[in-house]
């Protein structure tokens, strides 16, 4: 078993996250994220990281479960061979294994190998289904979870660099890049737009096949990838289960609403999308049925159309969302008596922060009122309120904070 190491981008913001774990044998640590995202990229890191501290090279484990020659390793059975015939060293052993949901029933093999008590083990997967079965519920408390995202904005301009690619200096070309592009580190280093739209257009069939087909019984694909598009056209906008049932009769295209929502929820399991579900803050209550569904990457959407004009609102908030994930925070959409705020985030200490996202306010005064008005009539709470933009002049009204949303992000700022 020969490691390779690679020279790599480092992903500060996540492996910030999983030093703390590194010789950690009762847990295991958990990488998940859409296909392609950077997950192994980041295991790599970790070993090197580990080689450089001065762990012996005979001491760890790699395995690649897509690649060959693991690719043939789909039963528990054989993984327990493979781990068995390569775990030869004396000492803690440091285990890292990629797309262990090949594995159909990998987690009782796991557990087995954590309870020897010299293995540290890192696990990625590709979808939700390797964190829920015998994992979640006989593992509770043994594992931990880091959720890998594609490149937010500032992590996309540090790989374009890294990768030798001339940037802009206008800020809002690189911006307009990012949301055509999307952020797959891989995309990055393609020159082209249309070798960059194939490659994420070969993805979505990728996880189609690998993650969704084989998980969620699937009668008609026409039938799941249009809901697929519809979810995909319509991010960022309210929606619920009854609304596409609805909006598919209209169009004489009756579909039931079980299969609807198995089909979404195959999506959010490949991770392809992820639900946010609204939040009524005078009742402290979730909006039952209404949820907004935004994308793990932006280059989903272009990658299924031929339009590539940008609608921003959208676009910006889903920008603003997966950054706001990436630094750990609990996002929802929150609604205050008839107006919404677009985004209430939580952090791990329960703390607040409420954010509205807009193109700009100063096109007009009613604009700014808009944006911030929802803002002002929260009054339950000193916690800080954002307005995001893609303004250079800022505005200051009743201690809400106007950042300009390129700033903000690049300079990997806390809310």
């Amino acid at each position: 078993m020969e490691i390779e190491i690679l020279d790599l981008y480092k992903r500060e913001k996540y492996l910030s996250k999983i030093r703390g774990f590194y010789h950690e044998c009762e847990i295991i640590k958990v990488l998940t994220g859409v296909r392609r995202c950077g997950k192994s990229s980041i295991m790599n890191i970790i070993i090197r990281e580990l080689l450089e501290e001065g762990v012996k090279k005979d001491n760890i484990l790699y395995f690649n479960l897509d690649r060959k020659p693991y690719d043939n390793v789909d039963t528990p059975k054989k993984l327990d061979k493979l781990i068995a015939d390569n775990a030869k060293a004396d000492g803690r052993k440091y285990l890292f294994i990629d797309e262990i949901q090949n594995v159909e029933g990998f987690e009782k093999t796991i557990n087995a190998w954590r309870e020897e008590r010299d293995f540290s083990i890192f696990l990625t997967g590709s979808n939700s289904y390797l964190l829920s079965g015998e994992l979640a519920t006989k593992l509770t408390g043994r594992y931990i979870e880091f959720e890998i995202l594609p490149l937010t904005f500032d992590e996309y301009l540090g790989v374009k660099a890294f990768f030798g690619k001339t940037l802009s200096p206008d800020k809002n070309d690189e911006l307009r890049n990012y949301i055509l592009e999307g952020g797959f580190p891989y995309v990055s280093k393609l020159n082209s737009m249309g070798d960059k739209r194939r490659y994420v257009q070969n993805l979505i069939n990728e996880i189609y096949e690998k993650d969704i087909k084989k998980r969620v019984k699937i009668r008609n694909r026409s039938v799941f990838e249009s809901i697929m598009r519809y979810v995909i056209n319509n991010f960022g906008s309210t929606t619920s289960l009854q609304n596409i049932v609805d909006d598919f009769a209209k169009k004489g295209a009756p579909i039931k609403r079980e299969t609807v929502k198995r089909y979404i929820d195959a999506l959010i399991a490949a991770k392809i999308i992820m639900e946010c579900d609204r939040f009524d803050m005078k009742s402290r209550k979730s909006i039952m049925g209404e949820k907004k569904y935004y994308l793990s990457d932006l280059s989903f959407f272009y990658a299924l159309n031929t339009d590539n004009r940008i609608n921003y609102g959208p676009a910006l908030e889903n920008i603003v969302y997966t950054y706001a994930l990436s630094k750990d925070y609990s996002v929802s959409v929150g609604r205050i008596g008839k107006l919404e705020c677009d985004f209430i985030l939580r952090d791990n200490a329960m703390n607040y922060a409420y954010v509205q996202v807009s193109y700009t306010i100063l096109a007009s005064k009613e604009t700014e009122d808009r944006e911030y008005k929802s803002l002002e009539s929260i009054t339950q709470d000193n916690y800080p309120k954002y307005v995001l933009t893609l303004d250079s002049l800022l505005q200051k009204r009743n201690g809400i904070i106007h950042a300009n949303l390129i700033s903000f992000i690049e300079e990997n700022m806390n809310f």
